[in-house]
């Protein structure tokens, strides 16, 4: 058992065709429950067709510069937590990637899964021969940022203000690793 729920069997692996409608789902939970931890808007994740989904979703299965793996529950493929990871062709920018979007579900906390889903866009990353992964960090969320640095990330600097929910604004804590 982990602290939050039975241990069940996961694996991570890139998202695939008809992962749409279910990655669509877990965003928009990770959206709703944690509304300062990300800079994307539920409302407008909401308006959102399922074809841009599932354009999404396209985009992040193929060989290109970004990737979405998922934590899929073995038994009935439920979706348990994802995360993105997305660099660029731009030729002064091509050795580096970001990674965004990191959830996992709170029933599915405590087994490792973050830990795993950071794992696996850095992986990625290695593949393609990138030399440095940042992300961001909300103030406050602990949580991840023990996960982060549990991966090798570092602290390089702090960016304010960058989220606003209810009128109340939060920091980022700016995060790196060389590979």
């Amino acid at each position: 058992m982990s602290a939050t729920g039975p241990t069940v069997s996961v694996v991570i692996r890139p998202v695939r065709t008809g992962d749409a409608a279910a990655l669509r789902e877990l965003r928009l939970e990770a959206l709703r429950r944690n509304p300062a931890a990300f800079t994307a808007d539920l409302a407008e994740a909401q308006a959102r067709p399922i074809e841009w989904w599932r354009e999404l979703v396209e985009k992040n299965t193929g060989e290109g510069v970004q990737a979405i793996f998922v934590a899929a529950d073995c038994n009935d493929g439920r979706l348990l937590g994802m995360t993105g990871v997305c660099g660029t062709a731009a030729p002064k920018q091509a050795h580096r990637a970001d990674i965004w979007g990191v959830y996992v579900r709170p029933e599915a906390r405590g087994q490792g899964l973050g830990d795993r889903l950071v794992g696996a866009a850095l992986d990625w990353a290695r593949g393609r021969g990138l030399l440095l992964v940042t992300l961001a960090v909300i103030t406050g969320n602990d949580r991840a940022r023990r996960c982060y640095e549990r991966a090798g990330f570092t602290v390089y600097g702090i960016q304010p203000m960058v989220v606003r929910v209810d009128g109340m604004f939060y920091d980022e804590i700016l995060m790196v690793k060389r590979l």
